[in-house]
């Protein structure tokens, strides 16, 4: 089927439902439906879609047409004895882990949910607790399937042999769906001995104190998060709590553990299809923050925890993102560089000032950044933050944020905004014109779009109609 062919268009939005826009969803069932509708696009273009994770509008395409590319991932993954998954884009972690944790593999990157597909982590090239130690995802993907311009299927990898074409492997890594689908991708696993962590939590005072827990743990641990009170002010300023941890050897597990390697999460709760608005507001923040901050131990060492309750939380709570009301919420996530802590300090002040109420607000450190020219992480502190949209003077909040951070050479990460001045965009993404340049070479039609693609200005004029039916295959 076509995109032409497609049913009614649908009403999609992100994760933060702030903005949905109507496009035609088409099952991305398989590689060759793929070909079909980037060979026979819609003239607003098409898009391809994962679990719908991304907050913002990364993964709409208004007036166009949208893979939905989870259709096409029914296989169970199986990871290799040399420890290589090779899954079709769609599979989600979730579904790799529920298989690889029982044979004792575990996915080299997590973000804070399961729900991701293969094909949305490496174009958003998500990071997790880890990124200080090993690096973003696409560091660990050895090979990739795009789907680019003309319906030209063209297998890709990180090296140097320049039929691997590593340029457009790294504009795809971060490059938000902008060079094409993905449609298959290997992808190196780690082994462990366990599905559980050794935590160890630090219930820290003020932002000084914290700053200088993380730089000692981050130094012993290869996972690492804070979650900070932004309520709090004066002498509290930035307290927090801090979890660290490691995958737990056998050694560790308590007599009468069970099996080692045992895994299945559930979900606990769910939130109901209607929240009134404002039930998260600076009272009931303010109040969840201190139960939060009071119930976490001073200091705990090598407790046991699950990998859900470790990595992935709120993956316990169905459709948890309903819990900030029908006008939904903004996650705005930065990173300053390091040496630029009095940047981070005046930005958790500010929020603190204006009582911003984020009950999830998490502070990390990363390491080396990716050779993507639209990769988010680098070298330095990254705080994200949930706030609910319909909180009075929020953008005007956040635009001030955005300058201070971009004056000090930091960025925000594009795959969950859904709102920032595209003025500052080159300014935090320096080499966007590598991506252009990408773009231009393997979509010169301007087949793969989006609404973050266009209200970034992100897109070049599309210059013909692209291939018809042509589906020619380039391989190493």
């Amino acid at each position: 089927m076509s995109a032409d062919d497609a049913d009614a268009p649908r009403l999609l939005s992100g994760w933060g439902r702030t903005a949905p826009t109507a496009a035609r969803v088409v099952p991305g069932d398989s590689p060759d439906a793929v070909v079909r509708a980037a060979c026979r696009p819609p003239v607003r273009g098409v898009l391809a879609r994962g679990l719908g994770r991304s907050y913002g509008d990364a993964a709409q395409n208004a007036g166009g047409a949208v893979l939905d590319m989870p259709a096409g991932a029914t296989a169970t993954p199986v990871v290799g004895a040399d420890g290589l998954l090779r899954a079709a884009a769609g599979t989600s972690l979730d579904a790799i882990l529920r298989a690889g944790v029982p044979a004792g593999w575990f996915v080299p990157v997590t973000p804070g949910t399961r729900h991701v597909t293969l094909g949305g982590a490496l174009a958003a090239d998500i990071h997790g607790k880890n990124h200080h130690v090993d690096g973003s995802f696409g560091r660990h993907v050895t090979g990739a399937v795009v789907v680019s311009g003309g319906g030209e299927v063209r297998r890709v990898a990180p090296t140097d042999d320049p039929a691997d074409d590593a340029e457009l492997f790294w504009a795809t890594a971060g490059g938000l769906g902008l060079t094409g689908a993905v449609t298959e991708l290997t992808l190196r696993m780690r082994p462990i001995a366990t599905s559980r962590m050794l935590v160890d939590t630090d219930r820290l005072d003020d932002l000084d104190a914290l700053l200088a827990a993380m730089a000692d743990s981050d130094a012993h641990h290869p996972y690492s998060v804070a979650w900070i009170d932004l309520m709090a002010t004066g002498r509290h300023l930035g307290r927090s709590v801090l979890t660290a941890g490691d995958h737990a050897p056998l050694a560790a597990l308590p007599a009468g553990a069970g099996d080692p390697l045992a895994f299945d999460p559930t979900v606990r709760v769910g939130a109901p299809p209607w929240v009134p608005s404002g039930l998260l507001n600076r009272l009931t923040v303010r109040a969840f923050n201190e139960l939060w901050f009071r119930k976490a131990p001073r200091r705990r060492r090598a407790e046991v925890q699950s990998i859900g309750a470790f990595f992935h939380p709120l993956d316990g709570v169905r459709d948890w993102n309903r819990l900030y009301g029908r006008r939904g919420f903004v996650q705005h996530q930065t990173v300053v560089p390091f040496g630029e802590e009095a940047t981070l300090r005046r930005v958790v002040e500010r929020l603190s000032q204006a009582g911003a109420p984020s009950f999830l607000a998490v502070l990390k450190r990363f390491g080396a950044a990716s050779p993507g020219p639209l990769s988010f992480p680098l070298p330095g502190w990254t705080l994200a933050l949930d706030i609910p949209a319909a909180q009075p003077g929020l953008a005007e909040l956040l635009d001030e944020l955005d300058r201070w951070v971009v004056a000090v050479g930091g960025r925000i990460y594009l795959a969950k905004d859904g709102r920032v001045d595209p003025a500052l965009v080159p300014h935090m993404y320096p080499r966007l014109g590598e991506l252009r340049a990408v773009r231009r070479r393997v979509d010169p039609h301007g087949v793969w779009r989006s609404d973050l693609s266009r209200r970034l200005g992100l897109d070049d004029d599309p210059t013909a109609t692209p291939c018809g039916a042509r589906h020619r295959e380039t391989t190493p």
